[in-house]
């Protein structure tokens, strides 16, 4: 089919290369400008681009699709079909009614729970027990559309933003090019409408949630690193420095860690250092294992690098 694709990070890369491999003729490729990156600020293509490019496929990056001479540049690709994955830009109804076979999208999460711009993190950080991906038709309001597809993952207590990223990106990838040979083969999708009482949004991340604070427990304190790798990254203060969380998970008890209930851990003061192999932090409630952090200007290091690069001891103090 005649297939223009609008995607931008490197959550939209598989799809398009799966739809390519499947044979479809894409017909354009929508993708945010290029953007300043790196510390000397060079403009860089997204990697949709720099796939597209590799692919010599025709690649468009309007600012905006409101203008009337940006949808007809759309218009003129004659596309049966607009395939969305983490594109980044409002599509105008207009551009929605532009193809004959409709649009679908790739949504990271299993709705119509997170709706919105952060559907992954704010599963984790809400401690949901499973995510996963649903293909969706395209309509005005915000993820709304009938859903045609899904794949659903547990949350592990070893999972990440990232890691779940990567799945969701893969599987994504996979129900969008078996959707487009249904599509192809049958002439319909089926689809089933979202129950609009089980709508949750998933607020875009704020680089202010980053901060850890250490009368929170142990519990939340995990998803918060694990749901902000690998952006913003979960930050605390060390010695008078920044550093950044990478990775943690509650202590359990093999590891050492004093129950939640006992005297030990009750009397520690939240953000101190309880045990340094493994590194052990006590939280208003529990005990909590860092496993991966980042001092300013190094690299990212394992908790026993740090023990010894930075001298810790016990009864030193995260804030």
């Amino acid at each position: 089919m005649r297939i223009i694709y609008a995607g931008t990070p490197e959550f939209a890369v598989p799809a398009l290369q799966g739809l390519i491999a499947a044979g479809h003729e894409i017909v354009m490729v929508l993708t945010q400008p290029d953007r300043p990156s790196g510390r000397g600020m060079q403009l860089k293509a997204s990697p949709v681009k720099q796939l597209a490019l590799a692919h010599g496929l025709p690649v468009f990056q309007p600012e905006s699709l409101k203008p009337a001479e940006v949808q007809a540049q759309i218009a003129a690709t004659d596309a049966e079909v607009l395939i969305v994955a983490a594109y980044g830009l409002i599509i105008p109804t207009p551009v929605l009614n532009i193809p004959t076979r409709g649009c679908y999208n790739i949504h990271g999460s299993l709705l119509p729970r997170w709706r919105g711009a952060a559907p992954i993190h704010r599963a984790i950080l809400a401690g949901d027990s499973e995510t996963g991906v649903t293909i969706m038709e395209v309509v005005p309001k915000l993820d709304a559309g009938n859903m045609i597809s899904k794949w659903a993952t547990p949350i592990t207590e070893a999972d990440t933003t990232q890691t779940l990223h990567d799945a969701i990106s893969r599987e994504g990838a996979r129900l969008m090019v078996e959707a487009m040979h249904t599509l192809q083969t049958s002439g319909q999708l089926p689809s089933q409408v979202q129950d609009e009482s089980l709508v949750t949004y998933a607020h875009k991340l704020e680089k202010s949630e980053a901060g850890i604070d250490w009368t929170q427990s142990a519990v939340q304190l995990s998803r918060q690193v694990r749901a902000f790798n690998p952006f913003p990254v979960a930050t605390a203060r060390f010695k008078e420095q920044v550093c950044k969380l990478w990775f943690a998970q509650v202590a359990q008890a093999d590891a050492g860690a004093p129950a939640a209930t006992s005297p030990v851990a009750g009397s520690q003061i939240a953000g101190n250092i309880v045990q340094i192999q493994p590194l052990l932090v006590a939280c208003g409630e529990g005990v909590l294992q860092i496993d991966e952090l980042q001092m300013p200007g190094g690299k990212r290091q394992t908790a026993q690098q740090f023990v010894h690069g930075q001298h810790v001891q016990v009864g030193d103090r995260f804030f």
